[in-house]
């Protein structure tokens, strides 16, 4: 179960990042720490191979990893 949340999470944080929303933004909507968003984006970047956030993007939107 933790696993499946935590993918969720994931997702989420990276369509988020795809339409534009900002660290803090992103934080505010799921009602979580600032440095927790930051983790989970660090932890995206080494899934996607990437230090990038519009590189991450590219990739994720590549693999068909985000929605809609």
């Amino acid at each position: 179960v933790a696993t499946y949340l935590r993918e969720a999470v994931f997702k989420e944080i990276l369509n988020l990042l795809a339409e534009g929303f900002s660290n803090q933004e992103i934080a505010g909507l799921l009602v979580i720490g600032l440095s927790t968003v930051k983790s989970h984006i660090n932890s995206l970047y080494s899934k996607l191979g990437t230090h990038r956030r519009t590189q991450a993007i590219i990739i994720a939107r590549d693999q068909g990893l985000l929605s809609g």
